[in-house]
């Protein structure tokens, strides 16, 4: 194995080893890390260091314990969010349509992900400024058209 080969199979478990020794977690004695293979969830010397359990109860200004799971906020929409979105989509929908079909084009290749420079390539502009321009006028206009939703 040549000396190149060896830094590139542990470099990686030297930093993963280095991270959990800075969280606490690797408790590896200094003669034991040549048997480190990186895995510091199956290894002996693992511990719980800084890490902190949902489950973890604090009390509150009246004596009672509370786990800090208790404070999670439920992130699951609710219907009547659900329904909102899905209106405030179709209106946006619609309104696309009533745009000139140079900034519906350009709108469309924004929901796709695409950079002002691709589109400006798509497009045949000479450059990013003719499509932020563009991009700028459309965006306008949808929000005079869609005042209502928003």
């Amino acid at each position: 194995m040549t000396e190149e080969q060896y830094y590139a199979y542990y470099r990686d478990i030297w930093a993963t080893r280095k991270r959990a020794q800075a969280h606490g977690q690797c408790m590896c004695p200094k003669s034991k890390t040549w048997m480190c293979d990186g895995d510091c969830l199956a290894c002996e010397f693992r511990a719980a260091g800084d890490n902190l359990s949902l489950d973890y109860t604090v009390e509150d200004g009246e004596g009672n314990q509370k786990s800090w799971a208790d404070n999670l906020q439920d992130d699951t929409p609710d219907a009547q969010s659900i329904m909102e979105d899905r209106e405030l989509l179709c209106a946006l929908y619609q309104k696309l349509q009533e745009l000139d079909p140079e900034g519906r084009r350009i709108c469309e290749l924004i929901m796709e992900g695409k950079s002002e420079r691709d589109i400006a390539s798509i497009m045949g502009y000479n450059n990013q400024s003719a499509v932020n321009y563009r991009k700028q006028k459309a965006f306008d206009r949808l929000r005079v058209l869609l005042g209502d939703y928003i």
